[in-house]
């Protein structure tokens, strides 16, 4: 039996933890907050409550397999997930507004084509399913197993676009002209937006992002009922379930080294922890956190954060109000969220409603004017202004005090191709017997991906080097 010391209990960091106990190890988990979760926020105020971080699950068989592989009650006894039916809504930049199916490629290529004419369904269907040659050639090695030696392979882009003459005959296209090629007007909008919302830009982002739609409209978009929160704490109690340790208000000043290797953490109020094993389930940049020579750096890219805003409502939400909303504009992409839980509100004649913009990290550039994002958010929302009670502002630096990350960067999920621009450091390190785990390392941001890391760090300290991932 090992000891091992976890550095924050977010997701990931959580996700991590389980394992290695179920696996026999002694594992304390520090964090510098007063709470699980990390990102996964919650904010009350006047009956009202909000989530403060991610507003929807995607792909939840990464939970549904941490919670068999940890314990006996199955994730649907811990936390009520519902699928969302409709799926999504766009409101585009000159007005046409459609609403998208969950999960059903039939349904959605019937919307399409009513919408923007016969064979947009057809096009838009052919997108995604080049989308899937790409995720079925990246999933075991950008999602399942430990990021190989030779990275760079992953930099080549797997995405069978349509070739045609040019200069982009002699480079793989980006994301945005893709949309452009094979989608064109409002139909290419949707699907850059779908992965804007992620913080990638789409004009930058290479063809394979189109994994990502492609992965919400195969596997689903989940709410968790009581709120994002009640996913981390399930995994919060199911690692109190398996015996792990938590010591809240114990922010880490660095990794101890002893003879070569990780050997437990120094505290910020001189207290050592010894450890045999360290896992960074934080933004590992603050620490400097050694990464091995020739590997991804860190801090390669400039990763986004999030302005967020919580909007109280009077009047009760409509019948057929739908739960995620994406406007668009020429200059914002605005995320709407209108959850139909009464866990959100004081009572049925009012409605909670999140508004959230992908924007620069503290101190990188200016946050979003808040009169131009309820503006938009009118466009989805009607009567906004009238039923208006308050409103609350959550800003990068406000993300950055929650979670610790360097500008309150949120990163978004690894992506082969782009020379590899767009994956994160893999979950080993420069030191023996330190390791990184959550958003900030491969296979990258998001609940799901996250998620993933728990299986990857585990797997790497029970079964050492050779380790080769799930099977």
């Amino acid at each position: 039996m090992a000891r091992i010391a976890v550095i924050g209990a977010g997701m990931g960091a959580m996700a991590t933890a389980a394992r290695l106990a179920v696996a026999g190890h002694q594992v304390t988990v520090y964090e510098r907050s007063a709470g699980h979760g990390g990102s996964l926020g919650r904010h009350e105020r006047e009956g009202f409550a909000f989530d403060t971080g991610p507003g929807l699950l995607h792909l939840p068989a990464v939970y549904r397999d941490l919670f068999v592989k940890t314990g006996k009650r199955p994730l649907e006894d811990c936390a009520e997930l519902v699928q969302l039916d409709p799926a999504l809504r766009h409101v585009l930049a000159d007005g046409t507004e459609l609403t998208l199916p969950g999960a059903s490629r039939g349904g959605a290529a019937a919307v399409l084509d009513q919408t923007f004419g016969a064979g947009a369904g057809e096009r838009w269907n052919g997108v995604l399913g080049r989308a899937r040659d790409a995720w079925n050639a990246t999933r075991r090695p950008l999602l399942e197993e430990p990021l190989r030696p030779d990275w760079q392979v992953l930099g080549r882009d797997p995405y069978p676009a349509l070739r045609r003459s040019g200069l982009l005959r002699r480079r793989p296209p980006t994301l945005a002209e893709v949309a452009a090629r094979e989608l064109g007007g409002g139909l290419g909008e949707l699907l850059t937006a779908r992965v804007q919302a992620y913080g990638i830009d789409p004009a930058t982002a290479p063809a394979s992002a189109a994994v990502l739609p492609y992965m919400e409209q195969t596997f689903g978009s989940w709410y968790v009922r009581g709120g994002m929160r009640a996913l981390a704490t399930a995994v919060y109690e199911r690692c109190l379930e398996r015996k792990v340790a938590f010591v809240f208000g114990a922010p880490v000043r660095e990794v101890l080294e002893r003879e070569g290797r990780a050997a437990g953490l120094l505290l910020a109020d001189g207290t050592e922890a010894a450890a045999d094993f360290v896992v960074c389930g934080v933004d590992p940049r603050p620490l400097r956190v050694p990464l091995p020579s020739g590997g991804v750096p860190a801090d390669g890219r400039q990763v986004a954060s999030r302005y967020t805003l919580l909007l109280a409502l009077r009047g009760a939400r409509p019948a057929d109000a739908v739960h995620r909303t994406l406007v668009h504009s020429p200059d914002t992409l605005l995320t709407v969220l209108r959850p139909d839980d009464p866990a959100t509100r004081p009572d049925a004649d009012h409605e909670a409603v999140t508004l959230s913009a992908v924007c620069g990290a503290a101190g990188t550039d200016e946050a979003p004017d808040p009169e131009a994002l309820l503006a938009l958010a009118a466009r989805a929302v009607p009567g906004l202004r009238e039923r208006l009670l308050w409103w609350e502002a959550r800003t990068p630096a406000d993300v950055e005090a929650a979670t610790g990350a360097l500008g309150g960067a949120v990163p978004p999920p690894a992506l082969a191709g782009a020379g590899g621009r767009l994956l994160r450091p893999a979950n080993t390190t420069a030191l023996p017997g330190l390791f990184l785990a959550g958003g900030w390392a491969h296979p990258g941001g998001g609940l799901a991906h996250a998620g993933m890391t728990g299986a990857l760090v585990a797997g790497l300290i029970v079964e050492g080097a050779g380790f080769k991932g799930s099977q």
